[in-house]
């Protein structure tokens, strides 16, 4: 079993996944998370017992693109990210348009005027 960690710009996300596509890896999850320059975006993928992760930072207002088109099940992981962080990513497959959650609060886990002036 290996294990493999890479990270990569937003610009060539894409590029990244569609070798892992080529090589029959699989996708197993995406999840995001707010940092404080921004957002990480981590690509799990699996063959057989191995696994590559990919991240990428974006800056809060930059636009992501979709893995979609490579890895049809990521339309979901990807509606989920933009519902809850506010996250931009172009081109989702089945784009629910910041519908797929109804939440108390649109993007909850974006980033706040208030966290941003008390930094």
């Amino acid at each position: 079993m290996e294990q493999e960690f890479r990270r990569v710009s937003r610009r060539t996300i894409l590029s990244e996944v569609q070798s892992l596509e080529e090589e029959h890896y699989r996708l197993i999850q995406i999840c995001a998370t707010t940092v404080e320059d921004g957002y990480e975006i981590l690509y799990t993928f699996g063959k057989g017992y191995d696994e590559v992760q990919v991240k990428i930072h974006t800056d809060e207002g930059e636009h992501v693109q979709s893995i979609s088109r490579l890895f049809p099940p990521a339309w979901l992981y990807e509606n989920e990210i933009h519902d809850l962080h506010g996250i931009a990513i172009d081109g989702i497959t089945l784009d629910f348009r910041g519908g797929l959650y109804r939440t108390a609060e649109k993007a909850p886990f974006a980033h706040k005027e208030e966290a941003k002036e008390g930094k």
